[in-house]
């Protein structure tokens, strides 16, 4: 996973496909509003493997999570043990 700073969003690549969660930057908090898959990753898991890497590298670098959109809210619902880089 990379964060792609200059275009405020996490990417996963896989198989040549992207996977990528937009987020903005507010009051030192990353918001994450949109989480997609391109059609072939869709139903592969690659926006799972996504948000685990996206909590990995928020534990790695103190940064704070912000779920705006309905797949990251649920994903987090989902893995409470990522509840650590919530706000």
């Amino acid at each position: 996973m990379i964060d792609n700073q200059d275009e405020q969003r996490f990417e996963l690549t896989e198989n040549g496909f992207l996977a990528w969660a937009e987020y903005r930057i507010r009051d030192d908090k990353y918001i994450v509003h949109h989480v997609e898959a391109e059609p072939p990753l869709r139903g592969t898991g690659a926006a799972d493997r996504l948000m685990n890497a996206i909590v990995a590298h928020a534990r790695a670098n103190t940064l704070i999570i912000e779920p705006r959109c309905s797949y990251a809210r649920a994903w987090f619902q989902r893995h409470p043990d990522a509840g650590d880089v919530l706000p």
